[in-house]
């Protein structure tokens, strides 16, 4: 049974990553200090035996007993109201935390595969975006914190690679979405579901036309375990390359829920990009992946599990253990 290691496991993608891995017959060790992530996503796993997980935060030293195949770094707060309220955090588990992950990895002989991001190309000057664009980033600015962590998080994976050997897979990941998605988080997609579902203004910001590509969490799973798995060494988009405006999103959301809602306008965000869209001819002929499920599709289940949060329904197993 091949043994993982995955940081942020208690996050919304990691979260599916963990259960995906344990369906495919890896034993999943999840690590997260929780400062985002949710015990709650974890639930279903705790009577797994070949699951187990530890409170902890990787910008510590990091010791996992027994033998380790791949190191999956996923530990970083990911929303703009996240990384904006966390600064430093988001910066040291992007810098540091990456160090110690990938000395994890070198020393237990594993493969890693580093969560980067579609935010390494900033506010883009080439659409779509392909892996071999450098972006356009103000490192300066607000969202610079999450921005340059995750470059830099891309260099030092690359520099163990190039000096170490080590077999390092990056995914940059664009837009996900889908159950499990922390209700208010500050994405657009739980704000409006959370604005439509309570009948409120859907609040968009800047006039709407700024572009998103949108993945379904299933399809994007399903790349990062391809890539996992595949002999590619380095960056590759993971994401859909369908490409909405916001005031798209919003409208659609609208029609998914049945709300009566209005739309209102917000002053744009600091640096917000004014398109983002993947250039997945990479991942299409190195992992013959690509995502299946529509926007249509996939909204109309991520509204099921809004609308189920907003009843109340439990989420945490009966007798789950105590985090460990």
């Amino acid at each position: 049974m091949p043994r993982a290691v995955v940081t942020g496991g208690a996050g919304f993608l990691g979260s599916h990553l963990c259960l995906a891995l344990l369906e495919r017959g890896w034993e999943v060790v999840a690590i997260d200090n929780l400062l985002t992530g949710q015990a709650d996503n974890l639930a279903d796993l705790y009577a797994d035996p070949a699951f187990t997980f530890m409170h902890y935060d990787v910008t510590n030293y990091l010791h996992v007993d027994g033998p380790v195949d791949a190191v999956l770094h996923f530990a970083s707060p990911a929303s703009p109201r996240d990384y904006l309220e966390h600064p430093l955090r988001t910066l040291k588990v992007g810098s540091l935390g990456t160090h110690i992950t990938l000395g994890l990895a070198h020393a237990k002989g594993a493969r890693y595969l580093l969560a980067s991001t579609s935010e390494v190309y900033g506010d883009p000057l080439v659409s779509p975006q392909p892996e071999t664009y450098w972006g356009n980033v103000n490192p300066v600015g607000p969202r610079g914190v999450y921005d340059e962590a995750k470059r830099y998080a891309e260099a030092v994976a690359m520099a163990y690679h190039r000096t170490q050997g080590l077999d390092v897979k990056i995914a940059r990941i664009f837009n996900t979405y889908g159950p499990g998605m922390r209700p208010g988080d500050g994405r657009a997609i739980p704000n409006f579901f959370e604005q439509a579902l309570a009948g409120a203004p859907i609040t968009v910001h800047g006039n709407g036309a700024q572009t998103r590509s949108f993945c379904f969490v299933d399809d994007e799973v399903a790349g990062l375990i391809a890539l996992l798995e595949s002999g590619h060494v380095g960056p590759m988009n993971i994401g859909n390359p369908e490409e909405h405006t916001v005031l798209h999103l919003a409208r659609t959301i609208l029609g998914v829920t049945g709300s009566t809602s209005e739309i209102v306008f917000e002053d744009a965000a600091v640096d917000d990009p004014r398109q983002r869209c993947p250039d997945i001819g990479l991942a299409q002929r190195a992992l013959g992946w690509r995502p299946r499920v529509s926007l249509a599709e996939g909204l109309e289940r991520t509204n099921e599990w809004f609308r189920a949060q907003r009843h109340g329904e439990p989420t945490l197993t009966p007798g789950a253990p105590a985090l460990r």
